[in-house]
């Protein structure tokens, strides 16, 4: 339960850096990339979710607020499929939607949880699917970003900190270990450990890699313009949330392969 609450505030937090990002650069943030036609619901919406990431702090108002971050993150990647459309075959083109589609499963449990079950009724429909259908989809999008890592191995050793030894097998190593991760939720093998890895990978990317980019002089390549070291902190926040959110949905799980069967276990509560 405590790493349940913690991972919840987690999200609140990164929902709320999505918000001002999108606040502050408009047209030019993650969302507005797509919709800038649109630039009134684009600063709307961001003022939305602004408030929904505060009301998710507040047991009387988190279910709305859970649902509010997690249409705006539906939004977001549906409007990245236009591109998928286009050069289905280029990683770049599916990253977005990646990233999106990562946040999207995080939001959708954490409302499925925070739902609860009504009193003398089964499990309800949207929290069955959250509960079997989100960690799929979370699992996958890690398989993509491990092989994000083989495409883009070059660029990716290039981010490892200088105080680390061989770069490119850094970068291979936790290609290997988000598609490990990404497999083991997919097909529910040790999940809670694997989702528990991924989540603290994606924590440390975001502490080894894009912090220290800050204070980098001069600041490396990868971390300009400002707006890109901002955008790739608060979606690296967003996605590390999301993945503590699926870690704890398997708190009933064994973190390693048991000798023998469990019982049924019951469903999560966020």
């Amino acid at each position: 339960m405590r790493m349940a609450g913690l991972s919840r505030g987690l999200f609140a937090v990164a929902s709320a850096g999505l918000a001002m990002l999108s606040l502050a650069y408009g047209g030019s943030a993650l969302i507005g990339q797509t919709v800038s036609a649109w630039m009134p619901w684009v600063y709307g919406s961001a003022l939305l979710v602004l408030l929904a990431s505060v009301g998710l702090c507040f047991s009387s108002t988190a279910v709305p607020s859970a649902l509010t971050i997690g249409a705006y993150l539906a939004i977001w990647a549906l409007a990245g499929t236009p591109r998928i459309v286009v050069k289905p075959l280029s990683v770049d083109a599916w990253y977005g939607f990646c990233e999106a589609l990562t946040s999207l499963s995080g939001a959708w449990i954490l409302f499925a949880g925070l739902r609860g079950r009504p009193r003398g009724s089964a499990l309800p429909i949207a929290r069955a699917l959250a509960v079997r259908t989100a960690p799929i989809l979370f699992g996958l999008t890690c398989v993509f970003y491990g092989w994000s890592h083989f495409f883009y191995a070059a660029y990716t050793a290039s981010m490892v900190p200088g105080w680390l030894p061989f770069h490119l097998g850094f970068a291979y190593f936790t290609g290997v270990a988000h598609i490990a991760a990404g497999v083991g939720i997919i097909v529910g093998v040790v999940p809670r450990l694997a989702a528990t890895l991924e989540a603290v990978m994606m924590s440390l990317f975001g502490l080894m890699v894009w912090i220290p980019s800050f204070f980098s002089q001069p600041r490396p390549g990868w971390a300009t313009p400002p707006q890109n070291q901002w955008s790739e902190l608060v979606v690296t926040l967003l996605l590390a949330a999301s993945a503590w959110i699926v870690a704890a949905s398997f708190a009933h799980r064994p973190w390693v392969l048991a000798l023998r069967p469990f019982r049924a276990p019951r469903p999560p509560i966020t």
